[in-house]
């Protein structure tokens, strides 16, 4: 059999999202699978961040027009053929040799952003001249040297990435108890570079040491005047830490608790993404993540406020399974979900997803 014909098999056979993840655990190293699939401590927040988007129940209108269904959403004023964005995630050539290239082309061949990680397998200038014309964002960890970090935000603009997404939730790594059992390291990654900044290396390649640089929300306001980019604050689950993001002039933030990989038993996205969108007050868009797997949990954002959703996982284990092609057949998933969910609640668009839609299942509603 070919390697299209297995690719062609093996896309047969996914039905749903959650069917890429054991063929990707066929298919990379357990170490490997394991610190992408893990959480922090307990993995409690891990678990959690799926059945949070579960908790609620629709309430479907209908005798509304669903003639016509538009499923596209928007991010920073451009077009997304779906609420979607691919999250940054480390090391993608961990799933596939070609990794961040052919998880980039599956995104611009699919119409959606992506976002590339300073973790990467590849460098921005690759990922770059490997889709010119995809929707490309860089994601910044600070790696102990403010003055290195600036130079990857010049790269990334002067490579013709559109906007900075500055993680914000890791001064210091969660306790990742798998990889402490596994022996987990990640492998080389040509942003973070030792021969230009000095790091302590250690399990994740200094990434673990990023409280050394400092970050407060007068170096946030210092790294805004880096470049001409948008700035994008990702690691956001206190309303009093959006609304101080959206008075510096953000342009969004990421609702998020890193994937349940840094403090166990924090809060979920759903959990506090209402009064998150209340204090932003419209100053800057807002978006969640975490544990998306269904359509259904896009649309349970969409209505408590989310301007959009990034996934990850999901993504990681397509690249896995099939390269480019499982992470364009994600996004079609996601998008046969949504053609058929919005007209079963009677919205035409995902823009007519409002609260009034959605129910928390805490006990019985009224009306």
């Amino acid at each position: 059999m070919s390697s299209a014909d297995r690719t062609t098999a093996t896309l047969d056979a996914v039905v749903t999202l959650a069917d890429f993840e054991p063929i990707a655990r066929g298919r990379m190293a357990g170490p490997a699978f394991d610190y992408v699939a893990g959480g922090s401590w307990d993995e409690v927040t891990l678990v959690e961040n799926e059945t949070a988007w579960q908790r609620f129940r629709f309430i479907p209108r209908v005798l509304r027009d669903v003639r016509t269904i538009d499923v596209a959403g928007a991010f920073l004023g451009r077009r997304s053929t779906i609420p979607v964005a691919v999250a940054p995630m480390a090391v993608q050539g961990m799933a596939h040799p070609d990794g961040e290239v052919e998880a980039v082309r599956g995104a611009a061949a699919a119409g959606i952003p992506y976002i590339l990680s300073t973790s990467s397998s590849r460098t921005m200038e690759e990922v770059a001249e490997a889709a010119p014309d995809a929707e490309r964002w860089f994601q910044l960890y600070t790696v102990r040297s403010l003055e290195y970090s600036r130079t990857l935000v010049e790269r990334a603009e002067a490579a013709g990435y559109r906007a900075l997404m500055v993680t914000v939730d890791l001064p210091v790594l969660g306790r990742r108890e798998r990889d402490v059992r596994s022996g987990f390291a990640l492998p080389a990654m040509p942003h973070v570079d030792p021969a230009a900044v000095e790091v302590e290396t250690g399990r994740y390649g200094g990434l673990e040491l990023q409280r050394g640089s400092g970050m407060t929300w007068g170096r946030i306001e210092e790294m805004a005047a880096w470049s001409s980019m948008p700035m994008i604050l990702k690691g956001i689950l206190s309303p009093d830490d959006a609304a101080r993001a959206a008075e510096l002039g953000m342009a969004a933030i990421v609702v998020s608790n890193h994937g349940g990989r840094q403090l166990d038993r924090a809060v979920t996205a759903p959990d506090v993404l209402e009064a998150i969108v209340r204090a932003v007050d419209g100053r800057c868009e807002v978006w969640a993540d975490g544990g998306i797997r269904r359509a259904l949990d896009v649309l349970v954002a969409l209505a408590l406020g989310a301007r959009g959703v990034l996934v990850g996982r999901p993504f990681y284990w397509a690249l896995a399974a099939a390269g480019q092609a499982g992470v364009e057949q994600v996004v079609e998933l996601l998008r046969d979900e949504l053609e058929l969910a919005l007209p079963m609640l009677g919205c035409a668009s995902v823009d007519e997803v409002g609260r009034e839609l959605v129910v928390e299942r805490t006990g019985s509603w009224n009306g």
